[in-house]
């Protein structure tokens, strides 16, 4: 029952829409060191967003959330029965916002943030006893970005126009985590820690000459950047031989995160840190199929002020997913998601100004994963 859980299940989470306290995309899994056998896999998720508005000069937003894929892979590598090596790879964080319109003549039109991440984590876990072990190693994350500001929301300040270019960084952090478990009830708890992860990524900016800037693109130095810490607490149990119930909580600390350039321009980023809950049930229903559906809740800010470049707040979502053995080392998984993303009013300025207002929006995402048996 733990293949189930994190093939079927956890492949399509990993489909899942940023959210509004973070932008998270696959959420960091590590499940692959609780499964048995050796095995190299590759997995790939598509989300398809709806994010529509009206901005409040009675313009309406059409949808400012494009489609993305992550793309996903792993290798799993048991040594002996007590120790266990994975490498994994995934692109973990992403933004692909973008508002249609005439910047002269709405709030937001030719706003956009693209932000693109690539991540490989290598973990070595160890048993103590059939019921305890440790688990760690080091990550590295790759990042760059781009962000304008445009639209008459930001021509108050002689920002409209702004564009700013993040070039690509790596940055190293850690993952450490505990597990207990009793096989014989296919229950297991665990807790992981991914670190912090701190990049310095060479900046060039287009400040207007509305701003003090020379209307052309200057590189203004380094930005400052801190992928934020996670913890997630995750478990399951066996309630038959064939039915496994299963759930987590994982916290992200986005709050931490940060885009301020050199230039006087004020930080482009604010998030609120997200806790996500989830809740799920799996099923073998022969011995080649099995299914699962779970049900995710994520929080929202304190309040329904949100950045444009991440127009919404929480998010609540079921998910479905199954696996098939096709032959005795391949196994495919899918999964399909349907996420309701909360409300939310994007702001500018100091203080906090509503320029539009998002509401009864959502996203559909697809995954899909084979796995092929190293012995």
């Amino acid at each position: 029952m733990q293949k189930l859980t994190s093939t079927a299940v956890a492949l399509a989470l990993s489909a899942g829409a940023a959210s509004a306290g973070g932008l998270d995309r696959s959420y960091t899994p590590i499940d692959q060191i609780f499964e048995q056998g050796s095995f190299a896999e590759v997995s790939y998720g598509f989300t398809m967003p709806d994010l529509t508005g009206v901005d409040f000069g009675g313009n309406a937003i059409g949808n400012v959330g494009n489609d993305f894929g992550v793309l996903g892979s792993a290798v799993k590598i048991d040594f002996g029965e007590r120790l266990t090596f994975a490498v994994i790879a995934d692109q973990p964080y992403g933004a692909d916002t973008v508002y249609g319109g005439n910047p002269g003549a709405t709030l937001l039109g030719g706003t956009f943030a693209k932000a693109d991440t690539a991540s490989l984590t290598a973990i070595l876990k160890y048993k103590f006893t059939d019921r305890f072990s440790v688990y760690g190693g080091p990550r590295t994350v790759k990042a760059d970005g781009t962000i304008r500001l445009s639209g008459l929301a930001y021509a108050g300040a002689g920002l409209s126009g702004y564009t700013v270019r993040f070039n690509s960084n790596n940055g190293t952090g850690y993952v450490i985590g505990a597990a207990y478990e009793i096989p014989e009830y296919a229950l297991r708890v665990s807790g992981t820690y991914h670190s912090a992860v701190d990049l310095r990524m060479g900046t060039v900016e287009n400040i207007p000459t509305t701003a003090g800037g020379t209307g052309t693109p200057v590189g203004t130095g380094i930005t400052n950047v801190e992928i934020p810490q996670s913890f997630e607490l995750a478990a399951q149990s066996g309630i038959n031989q064939n039915t496994l119930v299963f759930g987590s909580i994982r916290w992200a600390d986005w709050e931490a995160f940060t885009l301020n350039p050199p230039s006087p321009v004020p930080n482009l980023a604010q998030l609120d840190s997200v806790t996500t809950y989830e809740i799920g049930v799996g099923r073998r229903f022969s011995e080649r199929f099995s299914g699962s559906v779970s049900v995710s809740y994520e929080d929202g800010g304190s309040d329904s002020l949100v950045s444009p470049l991440a127009p919404t707040n929480g998010q609540t979502a079921i998910s479905v997913g199954g696996q098939y053995k096709v032959t005795e080392r391949i196994d495919i998984s899918g999964g399909v998601r349907y996420t309701w993303l909360g409300n939310a009013l994007p702001e500018v300025g100091t203080p906090d100004t509503p320029v539009g207002n998002f509401q009864d929006n959502n996203a559909v995402s697809v995954g899909l994963k084979v796995r092929v048996a190293l012995n």
